[in-house]
């Protein structure tokens, strides 16, 4: 349970104190009444801000990974040296300029005999960095687009002249920002906003059921001749850790090599999640794609970054994708101390073992003993969720606070909603995705708060 003793003077209450609930914008409608005041590990030292409870403190275990992103937890002591050692000696040098902490990360990635050369062998990819996840997709998209046309006499490429549609799947989400609006079938997020011109060279976007393999077959079959890019989630994020039968990725992978469409694979959320550093994993080993972004986890909690691994074949106009943050140095630094420390521990593979018991208390302990709140579980390494009930769905704002008062942060994901094909809704998620360094114990102690979070939102708010 929380501890409530407090270690001394919490700070809370009217004032100046906590000026960022007034000052900074509103991203989720209500906010939470609940401070952070420090943080180790995957213990976050949570603080009552109003009502009765006002000035209480207790310590609350991170289920969410930092909006998934704090793979390491915090204050590591892999990342804290890292960053230090690079801002005192590793400069900021632009990739115009060459950099040997640059080069150090990707020749270990890369480079024969390299962490991810198998998959991403250098004489066929090359690899860029942009400032978040959306920026990277971003590029992702754009590598594809201009894959269409020669950028000296803007003509279309041949065999690309009928290749207009980017096909993408229901629930997605691959960010916010302008250019990857039409990968959304959510019209919530679309409606106001720029459309993708058709033409010149613009793309129409169709949607279709994710993880259903015989679908994408019959949408091949009758449409592959335009299809000029697939974007893909190996795990599904938002729509509800939707997790595709065996077999499937790697039949996408198959549908887009005979067809001549690009497979871009939208790591940013799955990254050292899997069980694996990459989702487009099976039993048969890496799934090939054409463009791979990743991020969240790649940034070790302490940067927010991403990187694009692209076929060498696929490029952009000069100049045009110049970032501000490309790989700079710093940045590769706590990269590369980070994964060598993933690999070096063998975190991922601890993390299966740890999964697959998270999975089997969640199913157990949540599905089965509150079917009133819980429809579902499913994930796979250190990605899980629980799909709530329609009943239960309707009081998010309850149910978090439920959560965090029993001691333990999670997060909701906007699930899937409304399917075609007379696929069933899917309802908001509970996602539990907890740092790659959490312990047996600790995933023990997380279902037992989420336990006592739900029978607490049972009591008071159904």
């Amino acid at each position: 349970m929380p501890d409530e003793n407090g270690t001394g003077v919490v700070p809370h209450g009217p004032g100046d104190v906590w000026f960022d609930r007034t000052t900074h914008m509103n991203h989720y409608g209500t906010k939470l009444p609940f401070g952070c005041v420090g943080a180790k590990g995957i213990v976050q030292r949570f603080v009552e801000l109003d009502g009765p409870r006002a000035g209480r403190s207790m310590d609350v275990l991170d289920a969410s990974g930092g909006y998934a992103s704090a793979c390491l937890g915090a204050g590591s002591p892999v990342v804290v040296p890292a960053l230090t050692r690079a801002v005192e000696e590793s400069g900021y040098v632009t990739d115009e300029i060459a950099s040997l902490e640059r080069a150090r990360l990707l020749r270990r990635l890369f480079g024969a005999g390299g962490l991810w050369a198998g998959r991403f062998p250098a004489a066929d990819y090359h690899v860029t960095g942009r400032n978040s996840g959306s920026e990277g997709m971003e590029l992702a998209l754009r590598l594809a687009l201009e894959s269409r046309f020669d950028r000296r006499d803007l003509r279309a490429a041949k065999g690309k002249e009928g290749r207009d549609v980017v096909l993408a799947f229901e629930g997605a989400w691959h960010g916010w920002t302008g250019g990857l609006l039409p990968l959304l079938n959510r019209r919530h997020y679309r409606v106001g906003l720029p459309a993708v011109a058709a033409e010149p060279f613009g793309f129409t976007t169709e949607h279709i059921p994710f993880g259903e393999a015989e679908i994408a077959r019959e949408y091949f079959a009758r449409n592959g001749h335009r299809v000029l890019a697939v974007v893909i989630e190996p795990v599904q994020g938002d729509a509800g850790i939707l997790t595709p039968p065996p077999g499937y990725l790697r039949e996408m992978a198959r549908l887009c090599r005979e067809s001549g469409a690009l497979l871009v694979a939208d790591e940013v959320l799955t990254f050292a999640k899997t069980g694996e550093f990459f989702g487009m994993t099976d039993e048969e080993g890496p799934i090939p794609t054409d463009v791979t972004v990743l991020g969240k986890s790649l940034g070790m909690g302490v940067l927010s970054t991403s990187m694009v691994v692209a076929r060498r074949s696929l490029t952009v106009r000069e100049s045009g994708a110049v970032a501000t943050s490309d790989l700079r140095p710093i940045t590769c630094a706590v990269m590369g101390a980070g994964i060598e420390h993933v690999h070096a521990e063998g975190l991922l593979e601890r993390s299966r073992t740890l999964g697959e018991h998270l999975g089997t208390l969640l199913r157990r302990d949540l599905v089965d003993r509150f079917p009133t709140l819980y429809r579902e579980a499913r994930g796979v390494g250190v990605m899980h969720g629980v799909e709530l009930t329609e009943a239960a769905s309707a009081h998010l704002g309850a149910f978090r606070e439920s959560m965090i008062r029993s001691g333990v942060y999670v997060e909701f994901m906007a699930g899937a909603g409304r399917r075609s094909h007379g696929l069933r809704y899917v309802f908001p998620t509970m996602r539990v995705a907890p740092p790659l360094v959490v312990t047996a114990a600790e995933v023990d102690s997380i279902v037992e708060r989420l336990v006592d979070g739900s029978l607490a939102f049972r009591k008071e708010s159904l």
